[in-house]
């Protein structure tokens, strides 16, 4: 075939400038790169800024959701579970879970070859609107801190051992709120909460620069998720998302400090452009950078499986066929790591220590930003038995036409 043709060239062009060992690495890297996927982004999302609408096809419960998930991991090989959301997705009113929904869902998990992954709260549903754990009224905060205890259950017993939680609490005016108890509440609710969780199961608090607060948010940077995971335990940790800093914010140094600090972490994949964080991952240079510092810290493929983060996409659609998103995603993450393996530490710390400056960043993007690393992923693909390219893979497997047919 003329594709494995083009592949091996690129593969030898690629040996000849890093050298074939750090290439085979590249390609295994690849091939054992897992990332969950959420279970919102197949959902009925839609509403408000979307216009209403809903592309077609969507699944229509969490079974359907799983049934998606399971298809994305047939063609991709790297997405073994799927992150769910408490009330969206284990719930009948859309403000109590329900744990025989939860058993039947994951008996059907099973049977579909994929798992449960992180568990996660809905705190910005029915009643939140003063907020959720930070609420001025008792039985909701009250009702959210007994949701977040069912979610360290369920991830324990069902699930990976994983709940992450994002808090829309905050502010839209100066004086709304009282700033300084504001916070408090917040810690109190956490601690309360902790308490009651499994204490092997890890946590990631996450944080967000606005949404749907404007004036202020709870937990808006990553040093508020940092302090608070701090005073809760060794378990906790702070989750990434790519979308929810200010612009330039340099993310890898994030990263580099959790790492220094050894504090657990994990991301959140997905792509922003003004104030939103709901796009498929394109494969930009930034993320490339944050895989070499992940790699660097030994936080990604370390035999030690606790001392991995934890690595997940969140995203929705609103206007895209979500397939074609959440492929283009675990693409464009597989294209950014292989980047990353191919830089020359070695040559890095030498030009560093004699202060070349220039020699140093031009010898790092010579692997992050200046090499076509398409065929380490062909290839990883090919050793793994899947399609060289899962969007083509999916558009001509019929799935899409099916799941129209069948969930108009």
């Amino acid at each position: 075939m003329e594709i494995e043709k083009w592949i091996e060239r690129g593969i030898k062009q690629l040996e000849e400038e890093f050298g074939k060992e750090v290439v085979e690495k590249s390609i295994n890297c690849v091939k054992n790169f897992e990332v969950e996927i959420p279970s919102w982004i197949f959902g009925s999302f839609g509403g408000g800024r979307f216009g209403n609408y809903t592309p077609s096809g969507f699944a229509r419960n969490i079974y359907e959701k799983i049934d998606d998930a399971s298809f994305v991991h047939k063609l991709t090989s790297a997405t073994p579970r799927i992150a769910t959301h408490i009330l969206w997705d284990f719930s009948r009113d859309g403000i109590y879970p329900d744990i025989k929904i939860v058993e039947k869902v994951y008996e059907y998990a099973k049977e579909k070859g994929i798992s449960l992954g992180a568990i996660n709260p809905t705190y910005f549903l029915t009643g939140s609107y003063k907020g959720s754990f930070t609420s001025p009224e008792n039985h909701i905060r009250k009702r959210y801190i007994q949701q977040t205890i069912f979610a360290g259950e369920i991830a324990k017993k069902y699930a990976n051992n994983l709940i992450t939680l994002w808090f829309p609490d905050g502010s839209l005016y100066p004086g709304q709120i009282d700033l300084i108890e504001n916070y408090k509440l917040m810690k109190k609710s956490l601690i309360e909460s902790y308490r009651k969780i499994p204490k092997d199961v890890k946590i990631l608090i996450e944080y967000k620069l606005f949404e749907p607060g404007t004036y202020s948010t709870t937990i808006p940077d990553w040093g508020t998720s940092y302090i608070l995971a701090k005073t809760l335990g060794k378990n906790v940790g702070v989750l990434i998302d790519l979308g929810h800093h200010p612009h330039g914010v340099n993310i890898e140094k994030i990263v580099s400090t959790l790492i220094a600090e050894n504090v657990y972490g994990g991301f959140h994949f997905n792509t922003r452009y003004s104030a939103d964080d709901d796009h498929a991952v394109e494969p930009n240079l930034q993320i490339a950078r944050i895989f070499y510092e992940l790699l660097k810290g030994k936080v990604i493929f370390n035999s030690d499986k606790d001392k991995n983060w934890a690595y997940m996409i969140d995203q929705v659609s609103g206007r895209e066929n979500r397939f074609h998103a959440i492929l283009h995603s675990i693409d464009s993450l597989q294209i950014a790591l292989a980047r990353s393996v191919l830089v020359n530490s070695k040559k890095m710390k030498k030009l560093q220590k004699e202060d070349e400056i220039i020699l140093a960043n031009r010898e790092f993007n010579k692997a992050i930003s200046l090499c076509d690393v398409r065929p380490i992923v062909y290839k990883a693909r090919f050793e793994k038995n899947i399609h060289y390219d899962p969007i083509k893979s999916y558009m001509e497997s019929g799935y899409q036409e099916k799941i129209e047919k069948e969930r108009k």
